[in-house]
């Protein structure tokens, strides 16, 4: 297990754009924040999603993709620096109108209507490649 103490800097709460990609949104707030880590929760709707699941025997991600309008449920990831860049790992559960709940790794998402809390940390995350995983994971 890898783990340390951090401290909170600064907190926010958005709004994401109608339109604009989730996933790619919360990357744009933290590079216009100069955020280099952080964590978040949001709910909402998207008009569609891109979701994967990683296959652990393989070590490699298959995507699911719904043309469908569904429900944020539930949103929750962190942001951390990837090869320089900030990179927002976000995992959901999306439900159909029906009730089918639909979760994993949001890759892409369409909004409808987005909210978020994102609370800053102080200390960057950096992540590296975890060869056990196979994975870029944060230290």
């Amino acid at each position: 297990m890898h783990y340390r103490e951090v401290a909170t800097a600064r907190e926010f709460v958005v709004r994401l754009e109608t339109g604009g990609d989730w996933r790619e949104q919360v990357e744009s707030l933290a590079a216009e924040e100069g955020m280099e880590a952080a964590w978040f929760t949001g709910l909402g709707a998207v008009q569609d999603a891109e979701v994967w699941f990683y296959d652990q025997d393989r070590k490699e991600y298959d995507a699911a993709v719904f043309d469908e309008p569904l429900e944020v449920a539930a949103c929750v990831g962190n942001v951390s620096d990837l090869n320089g860049e900030p990179f927002a790992h976000t995992h959901a559960v999306l439900s159909r109108p029906s009730g089918q709940a639909l979760a994993g790794h949001l890759d892409a998402g369409t909004v409808w209507a987005g909210e978020l809390y994102v609370r800053e940390f102080e200390e960057s995350l950096v992540r590296e490649h975890d060869e056990t995983t196979d994975l870029d994971l944060w230290l």
